[in-house]
């Protein structure tokens, strides 16, 4: 009697587009094996992970387990990968073990080169299907942002924290960072200011030492001045500023003053004019 290894998995996209619970996967496919006489040896569930990648641990215990069964068991073929490449490496180890791989709902049998070959192209179709609905919501987002309508997800930076979808000024950090930009202008080097915080036992917001590269994250970062940048837009934001958009654009001129590099000549312009721009139309705009 082969042994099967039952594998379920679900994102929360999955889910709320097609319905696809851990549950009902497993209910069906325990229901097909008692149909075909196959002995169940395992279930495996990966709960929250996306199939574009096998960092999920369940999959990876699968494999690392493939002595404890013969038959690699799934409803569907993209509930195993989205990604034709991850999914080819895959079978091809299944091959050298001398395993089989069943999609009960495409009723696949990866014994012949026949059914390898179906695999293959469904597989292909699976992952244009991902990445079309990659594509989609990343046009999605895109024209929230150039439309100005919200905000979007991102981890707030010291200074701030999310209320909703608002950015509201933490007190504590307010001081600190006024006073790293108030350093900088007055001639402080980034790695200066790293010092004089760490000296000062002001960690960052994860609890760690500040170097010059957070330093320079922040100097950089145009949300302190009461703008957001997503994606090479700079777009202004009705959230409370921390500095102004004169001390900001001094920073920026600063700091490319001390290197090669354009990255610095992020200049913002004044909210007057509140179309979304591009870093390298702000910086034509402000070099005028």
């Amino acid at each position: 009697m082969p042994r099967v290894a039952i594998y379920t998995r679900v994102s929360t996209e999955d889910q709320a587009r097609e319905g696809f619970s851990l549950g009902a996967q497993k209910e069906r496919l325990i229901a097909y094996c008692e149909a075909q006489g196959w002995d169940i040896t395992d279930l495996y569930q990966d709960e929250g992970h996306s199939g574009r990648n096998t960092r999920r641990p369940a999959y990876q215990r699968m494999l690392e387990e493939k002595d404890r069964w013969d038959i690699m068991l799934v409803m569907k073929m993209d509930r195993i990968h989205r990604n034709s490449k991850n999914f080819m490496i895959m079978m091809e180890s299944l091959e050298k073990w001398g395993k089989k791989f069943t999609s009960m709902n495409e009723s696949l049998d990866t014994s012949n080169a026949v059914g390898r070959f179906v695999v293959d192209i469904i597989q292909r179709i699976a992952q244009l299907e991902s990445e079309q609905i990659g594509e989609r919501t990343y046009m999605g987002m895109r024209q929230k942002a150039e439309s100005m309508d919200g905000m979007l997800g991102f981890n707030p930076p010291f200074g701030y924290h999310m209320d909703g979808e608002s950015l509201i000024v933490m007190e504590a950090e307010r001081t600190v960072v006024q006073s790293v930009f108030a350093h900088y202008l007055s001639g402080d080097t980034a790695i200066q200011i790293a010092k004089t915080l760490n000296q000062e036992s002001i960690a960052t917001r994860r609890g760690k030492e500040w170097t010059i590269w957070s330093i320079g994250r922040m100097l950089h970062n145009p949300v302190y001045a009461g703008y957001l940048r997503w994606d090479g837009l700079i777009l202004p934001s009705d959230h409370e500023a921390i500095i102004d958009v004169e001390e900001f654009n001094q920073v920026q001129a600063r700091m490319a003053s001390r290197t090669r590099r354009s990255k610095g000549k992020q200049f913002l312009r004044l909210k007057e004019d509140p179309r979304p721009v591009s870093v390298r139309q702000v910086s034509a705009h402000a070099n005028q």
